[in-house]
């Protein structure tokens, strides 16, 4: 089983994915809740979080003195100042940052706090939270043997693979965005299930669970999508007809629009600014 090298884990920033992670971890078996630390501007929104046995804090700069991996999990227009605030509380010799941060690189996150850290870029999704993520990894180099950890940690979490940095932004719309729009296709679904005949709570579950099977005929078999489409598919039948008529639709060009619109907005995400600035 995957853990954290015996590591403390603070999350800076517990919003929705940084809750997701923490969750995620603990249900792996990888950290007790008591391990992680878990921090927000206003910690009483973290009550939830501190009621499942959680280390909760307003204290970022504290947060980070007490742990050995430290995530990044705050939105972009966020992370300058966060920088400005742990910035001397990093210490390069037991501290490993991984940084879940759309569009912030790994040069311009060692500005704000040191040359010398361990910066790992990391692009999980929502369904972390159930170990059913798509993480996406990459860093410029791993004096410590960091990587191997933190991917050992976001595999008990779902998949993993290691990219070149340049492609971290692209992941984003691909897999953190991406969820998103499989999330509104297996809506749509339900709605056409309505409309033929369903009651909602059924369409959506049947359109769910066709879905997941669709993934899994890929992930698991290893095979192109239309190599499954052609198994479906008979001369002048239901399923042909029905696939025709959403491309006439722009189904396909949609989704490709959307993921490279996505991409594009994810690169223009993060500001920087020179060290040492606060303003």
């Amino acid at each position: 089983m995957a853990d954290s090298g015996g590591k403390r884990i603070t999350i800076l920033g517990a919003g929705n994915i940084g809750a997701a992670i923490a969750r995620g971890l603990v249900g792996a078996g990888i950290a007790p809740a008591g391990q992680i630390t878990l921090t927000r501007r206003n910690a009483e929104g973290l009550a939830a979080l501190k009621s499942e046995g959680f280390d909760v804090t307003a204290e970022n700069a504290t947060a980070v003195r007490s742990s050995g991996l430290i995530f990044l999990a705050v939105t972009p227009q966020q992370l300058n100042t966060l920088l400005a605030e742990i910035r001397q509380s990093v210490d390069s010799r037991r501290h490993t940052v991984v940084s879940i941060v759309s569009g912030a690189t790994i040069a311009q996150i060692r500005k704000h706090v040191g040359d010398e850290v361990v910066v790992i870029r990391a692009m999980p999704n929502t369904a972390i939270a159930i170990r059913q993520s798509m993480t996406c990894l990459s860093t410029d180099r791993d004096d410590r043997g960091a990587l191997p950890l933190v991917r050992s940690m976001f595999d008990a979490l779902g998949r993993t693979l290691v990219v070149d940095e340049g492609l971290m932004v692209p992941a984003t719309a691909l897999c953190a965005c991406g969820i998103a729009f499989f999330l509104r296709a297996i809506r749509a679904a339900s709605q056409g299930g309505i409309e033929i005949g369903f009651h909602a709570g059924d369409a959506l579950l049947m359109a769910a669970q066709t879905a997941r099977g669709a993934a899994s005929l890929l992930v698991e078999g290893g095979n192109h999508p239309e190599s499954e489409v052609d198994r479906v598919t008979t001369p002048q039948g239901c399923t042909i007809t029905g696939l025709n008529q959403m491309e006439h639709h722009g189904f396909s060009s949609a989704l490709i629009k959307g993921i490279v619109t996505s991409a594009e907005k994810a690169a223009v995400l993060y500001a920087p600014k020179p060290a040492g600035r606060d303003d």
